[in-house]
C-alpha cells in the first residue's frame, strides 16, 4: 500500500536555498506501520513486488512495546520542538488486518503522550476490503479519518488490485467508498495511482461518483534504473512522449473548468499554490523540507517507503524507537538530504526556471543505480509539461479569459 502524506499542520515554508549545514526541520508526520502484511497483491506494488524485501523479516503486527515506545518518542519530539500539531498515519500493509480497536487505542496512546495543546490528526490508509460499519464507528469515535486506496470507480480501473488468489477486490472496496460517503466526517479521501492506459476523464468522473472530499493522484514509483510503464529511461529528461503529463492535464482541465469543485485534488492545488508563490507541502512538488518519518512493526525508524522502490535498504536508518529519539533520526544523511532543498538537486534542476514549483520531483523518482538520487526525476519531461499547462490555465484566468475562473494574478506565469 502507498502512503498518503497530506500537508502536516503547522508546516513552515522555506525557499529551498539552504544546504546540509542548516538545522533540521522537526518531523511533523509520523507513519506507523501497524501491520506489515496485506490481503491484496496489487500487481504494481513497489513494497511487496519491489527490490526491498525487508518486510519479510518483520513481525506482522507492531507489538504493545513498539506502540508504547513510538507514542513516547512522538510525545518527546513534539515537546522538544513545541509542535502545535502532528499528523499520525496508521499504515501497512493493510492496517485493518489488525482490527479497528487496536488502531483506536494507538491513536489515544499518542494523544496522551504529546504535550497539552498539541493536536494529533489521525488517518488510516486502507484498501477498504475490511472496512465495515462497526469498524468505521470505532475509528470515528477515536477521531480517525479514513483514506481509501482505489484506482477508479469501476472494476476495470482496478484490474491490478487483486488478492493473493488473483481475485478482484473492487466490489469490497466500492462498498467501503459508499460507506465512507455516508459518513463524510470520517472520509479523508481516495488515493489513486495514475495509469496512462486508462481514459483520464472517465476515471476521474467515476471517482467523483464515489463522493470523496479529496483525491490524491500519485505517479507510479519508478526511476532511471527501473522506469515506470510508458517511459523509456534512455530518452533523458527532455525526450520522448509524456503519457503521465497528458493524463494529468486532461484531468486538470476537467477539474479546473468545472462550474463547482466539490473534490479537492492535492497535486493540482499545490501546483497552483507554488505557481502563486505560496508554500505547499508534498513529496512530488516544491522545495519545502520533507518532514515525515516511518516506524516499522519492529520499531525500526525508517525513511518513507517510496525509497524502497529504488534498492534494498534505501529507507533504512539503523535506528529504532527503543534506543533512539526522532531527533537522532533528523541527523541521518538521508533525512538531511530530503531537507536540504535545492542543494540536493542535480545541476540541471537548479538551473531550471521551474525549480521552485517542481522541486526536482519526487525524491525516489530521481534514483539511478550507481549514481544515487542527484538526478532529475524520471518524470522530468512529464512534470515540465504538466506544470506549464497549469501555469497557462492560471494565467488565462488571471487575465479574465472567457469561461475561466478568476483567481489572483500569477507572478511569472507562462504567457
Amino acid at each position: 500500500m502507498r502512503a498518503t502524506t497530506p500537508s502536516a499542520p503547522g508546516h513552515e515554508h522555506r525557499d529551498g536555498s539552504g544546504g546540509a549545514g542548516e538545522a533540521p526541520y522537526p518531523f511533523r508526520q509520523f507513519i506507523l506501520k501497524t501491520h506489515s502484511r496485506c490481503n491484496l497483491a496489487c500487481r504494481y506494488c513497489y513494497l511487496y513486488e519491489g527490490p526491498d524485501t525487508s518486510w519479510r523479516a518483520r513481525p506482522a503486527t507492531a507489538s504493545p512495546e513498539v506502540r508504547a515506545h513510538t507514542a513516547r518518542r512522538i510525545g518527546e519530539h513534539a515537546a522538544a520542538h513545541a509542535l502545535p500539531a502532528v499528523s499520525l498515519v496508521l499504515h501497512g500493509g493493510e492496517p485493518l488486518l489488525g482490527g479497528a480497536g487496536p488502531l483506536a487505542a494507538l491513536a489515544e496512546q499518542v494523544r496522551a503522550a504529546v504535550p497539552a495543546g498539541c493536536e494529533v490528526h489521525v488517518t488510516v490508509q486502507t484498501n477498504g476490503t475490511l472496512l465495515s460499519e462497526a469498524a468505521l464507528r470505532t475509528l470515528g469515535a477515536a477521531g480517525i479519518r479514513v483514506g481509501l486506496s482505489l484506482d477508479g470507480g469501476r472494476a476495470a480501473h482496478n484490474r491490478q488490485r487483486v488478492d493473493h488468489a488473483g481475485r478482484p477486490s473492487f466490489r469490497a472496496a466500492r462498498g467501503a467508498a459508499r460507506l465512507l460517503a455516508a459518513h463524510p466526517d470520517a472520509y479523508a479521501g481516495i488515493l489513486t495511482v495514475v495509469d496512462p492506459l486508462t481514459d483520464p476523464v472517465e476515471l476521474y468522473t467515476s471517482l467523483l461518483a464515489l463522493g470523496p472530499p479529496a483525491l490524491d493522484l500519485l505517479l507510479p514509483h519508478g526511476n532511471w534504473s527501473s522506469p515506470p510503464p510508458g517511459i523509456d529511461a534512455a530518452r533523458g529528461p527532455d525526450g520522448g512522449p509524456t503519457p503521465y503529463a497528458d493524463w494529468l492535464c486532461a484531468v486538470f482541465d476537467a477539474w479546473w473548468q468545472a462550474p463547482r469543485r466539490t473534490t479537492r485534488i492535492r497535486l493540482f492545488e499545490e501546483c497552483l499554490a507554488l505557481l502563486l508563490g505560496r508554500p505547499a507541502a508534498t513529496e512530488s512538488l516544491g522545495l519545502d523540507p520533507f518532514t515525515a518519518v516511518v516506524v516499522e512493526t519492529d520499531g525500526a525508524i525508517e525513511q518513507v517507503d517510496s525509497l524502497k522502490s529504488a534498492y534494498e535498504g534505501a529507507a533504512a536508518t539503523g535506528l529504532d524507537v527503543f534506543a533512539h529519539s526522532f531527533d537522532t533520526a533528523l541527523g541521518h544523511p538521508g533525512v538531511r538530504a530530503r531537507q536540504s532543498g535545492a542543494a540536493a538537486l542535480a545541476a540541471e534542476c537548479r538551473a531550471c526556471p521551474l525549480l521552485t514549483v517542481c522541486g526536482g520531483g519526487h525524491y525516489a523518482h530521481r534514483y539511478r543505480e550507481g549514481g544515487g538520487f542527484a538526478h532529475p526525476s524520471v518524470y522530468c519531461a512529464d512534470l515540465k509539461k504538466f506544470i506549464r499547462h497549469v501555469a497557462v490555465a492560471l494565467d488565462r484566468a488571471a487575465r479574465g479569459a472567457p469561461g475561466e475562473p478568476r483567481p489572483a494574478p500569477v507572478p511569472g506565469a507562462s504567457r
